[in-house]
């Protein structure tokens, strides 16, 4: 029996392989997605959403479910004996015309991986749980991946795989990569989701309590219902007991009032901070992503965010090279991603280190979380040697603008740029005559065109793009800057193309 060959297969489900899947769904791709679980996560774990995910986010259609079911994060409460200061962990910012959404939202993961799972459900690619991968084999066309079903083992055949299937992937130990770095086996965090009965803690602050030698308890409160996200950091040599009784022991003995109590409990978890990266992100036709390529601790919710972007960077590279685009484009996303993940690992642990000293950089968070400022300049698809504008380099994250026609009428810059295509950007007479004879392949992604003329007279983008005279931009599927031309226009636009698509012949 001849088996279908399926364009990417993704082991699994979480946030990372959901958006990828998604990606890929709706630039027309076969996909499968498995999971070995038998149903969508039921903990809260990582519950920050940075705004880079939230554009990323919109850009898939899922934003107004996650903004539906979330809420901004409350201020922390630190408990100091009878005493409660109130304490700002993020400032709150208004939306502007090039960051729309500039706050980090609080969603709990289990919500996080329904709602994107919904979604693929949608676009008519369910995850198929209660599949684990057993083994792998590749030759230089195809991936065969061996898994077990409840109706015994199979076989998938796809043209490439992607492993997002946690810290314990089991695709990268079939690869053999090393994932290097710590785990401190003596520093552990016990972590609850229940509610409280009675009403005995606010719904308006993030509760903690500091303790000696870091050892502190935190509870936050989850949107939309009672439950609160319980945090217990364990000593060295703490045996931890999961138990209500257990629970509620620690619960009382903190908020020092032998009546309370915990109501239902809906999950609970022991983990040990891992800090790790993988040292490769690719083996042949089969790429790492998410946690299977880069663990973090908890600080700064960084890991699912790092996650869904090593998807949305992959996601259209893929589609590319399987429409005939070079092959080494896919070279490009672990030259991208992998600098991204040490970063953040830097960023996270430090953040980490300085919670339990109660340490106000460690606590405070700001612009380096919320993950607007990565950018891929001098990478292999973001030459320094590029021309630039007064405000962004080939590489940067593309920022939203407002359009405003001659009419009056108003738009987003980020309307135009949503879908699985590329966008170019002409503004001043020169550039939008070499927008009008750009040649573009007519496979792969399409490409969308935008003139910003003197009709546009009261945009944004001028300001946010640092564009006063002849310019074309070339805008990734992804929101990152492809190439920027301030002269050659039309030539080193073209040059630019051959790298990212199938062809660019001259008209």
């Amino acid at each position: 029996m001849t088996h279908p060959i399926h364009d990417v297969l993704i082991a699994g489900a979480g946030p990372t392989g959901s958006a990828l899947a998604i990606d890929l769904v709706r630039r027309g791709l076969s996909v499968r997605v498995i999971d070995k679980a038998e149903g969508a996560f039921d903990g809260s774990r990582a519950k920050g959403l940075q705004p880079r995910s939230l554009e990323v986010f919109e850009d898939l259609g899922v934003l107004d479910p996650i903004l539906a079911e979330g809420r901004l994060y409350p201020k922390l409460g630190l408990h100091l004996g009878p005493f409660t200061l109130p304490w700002r962990m993020m400032a709150w910012r208004q939306p502007s015309a090039d960051v729309p959404y500039p706050n980090t939202w609080m969603l709990p993961q289990f919500r996080t991986d329904r709602l994107l799972q919904q979604r693929l459900a949608q676009l008519g690619t369910p995850v198929e749980h209660g599949v684990e991968l057993l083994e792998l084999r590749q030759d230089p066309h195809t991936v065969t991946a061996t898994v077990a079903t409840r109706a015994g083992r199979q076989e998938i055949t796809a043209r490439y795989l992607v492993g997002a299937d946690g810290g314990a992937s089991q695709v990268r130990k079939q690869l053999g990569i090393p994932f290097v770095g710590s785990t401190d086996a003596q520093d552990r965090m016990l972590i609850a989701d229940a509610t409280l009965v009675g009403g005995a803690l606010s719904r308006d602050r993030w509760h903690i309590w500091p303790a000696r030698r870091g050892r502190f308890v935190g509870a936050c409160p989850l949107p939309h219902g009672e439950l609160f996200q319980w945090m217990f950091r364990l000593a060295p040599d703490e045996e931890p007991e999961l138990t209500r009784e257990a629970l509620n022991r620690r619960v009382r003995a903190v908020m020092r009032n032998p009546r309370v109590e915990l109501g239902d409990i809906a999950w609970t978890s022991v983990f040990r901070p891992n800090i790790r990266l993988a040292d490769a992100y690719r083996s042949g036709r089969v790429f790492l992503a998410g946690d299977a390529a880069h663990v973090h601790t908890p600080a700064g919710g960084q890991g699912l965010n790092t996650g869904i972007q090593d998807g949305y960077n992959l996601g259209w590279k893929l589609a590319q090279v399987l429409a005939g685009a070079p092959a080494d484009l896919l070279d490009s996303y672990e030259a991208e991603r992998r600098p991204v993940a040490a970063s953040v690992l830097g960023l996270s642990t430090k953040k980490y280190e300085g919670i339990g000293s109660l340490d106000p950089s460690s606590i405070k968070r700001g612009k380096d979380e919320q993950q607007l400022g990565i950018t891929y300049f001098g990478g292999p698809l973001a030459p320094g040697t590029s021309d630039s504008t007064t405000t962004l380099r080939v590489g940067d994250r593309a920022p939203d603008a407002m359009l405003v026609d001659g009419t009056g009428t108003q738009g987003r810059l980020f309307d135009r740029l949503r879908g699985p295509h590329f966008t170019a950007i002409a503004t001043g007479t020169g550039a939008a005559d070499a927008l009008e004879r750009l040649p573009w392949p007519a496979k792969g992604a399409s490409l969308r065109r935008l003139v910003v003329s003197e009709r546009h007279a009261r945009s944004t983008l001028h300001r946010s793009y640092g564009t006063p005279g002849d310019a074309l931009i070339l805008v990734r599927p992804d929101g990152y800057i492809g190439h920027i031309a301030t002269r050659d226009l039309l030539d080193s636009t073209c040059a630019a193309i051959t790298r990212l698509a199938p062809s660019c012949e001259a008209r």
